[in-house]
């Protein structure tokens, strides 16, 4: 155990079970889909009654969020710190597309709620509307000083739903043919495509 592990306080009963409930929902969610999993699925998953569920998550909305916000407590400072520079920035979510790679189910579930959640009634919509949202903001800053000295570049605008949509195109592809689809390839080349070097530089977070 290293020095880091002995130091982190230990979980309450309460929160091995709220974390057991959220690796269950996470698996059933991205194995089938948002809509088509219950609370009672996902209470068996997690070796619970339906009741005993309930205790810790009051309805499968609130336990959607939890599931959706648990990685983005890790990945938001790579993304929105302030003080990122536009190459810091490009090579954090380069960072960030090589470690999906160890991640699949996660990977699954955003591509499965991203597309559900094109129904405004979806209770997932709002998330992923100011997902993309926000993300497209920081990255047309950062595109707009990359792409500044470079002839016959697109807009900041476009380059940044580019890029997105060249992510997103690649997880799909990659969870149907993970040994073929080089996801970090892909995102890499579709920067040096518009003239962009990457810096080779992960992710400067624990569990990145």
């Amino acid at each position: 155990m290293s020095d880091r592990e002995r130091d982190r306080p230990r979980m309450t009963k309460g929160e091995r079970t709220r974390q057991r409930i959220i690796e269950a929902a996470t698996e059933l969610f991205s194995r089938s889909g948002y809509r088509a999993v219950s609370l009672r699925d996902i209470a068996a998953q997690a070796g619970l009654t339906h009741a005993g569920l309930l205790h810790h998550f009051p309805s499968k909305e609130a336990m959607l969020i939890h599931v959706l916000s648990r990685r983005d407590e890790v990945d938001a400072p790579l993304v929105l710190e302030p003080d990122l520079t536009p190459e810091r920035l490009i090579s954090n979510i380069i960072g960030i597309v090589e470690r999906n790679v160890g991640t699949p189910g996660l990977v699954s579930l955003y591509v499965n709620l991203s597309a559900e959640a094109t129904d405004p009634g979806h209770p997932a919509h709002t998330y992923f509307f100011h997902r993309y949202r926000i993300l497209r903001e920081h990255l047309v800053g950062a595109f707009s000083v990359l792409l500044a000295d470079l002839p016959g570049s697109p807009s900041p605008e476009t380059a940044a739903q580019q890029f997105l949509a060249v992510q997103d195109g690649l997880q799909i592809q990659w969870l149907l043919e993970p040994e073929t689809v080089d996801m970090r390839a892909g995102a890499v080349a579709f920067l040096r495509y518009l003239g962009i070097d990457v810096v080779e530089e992960g992710p400067a977070s624990e569990g990145a």
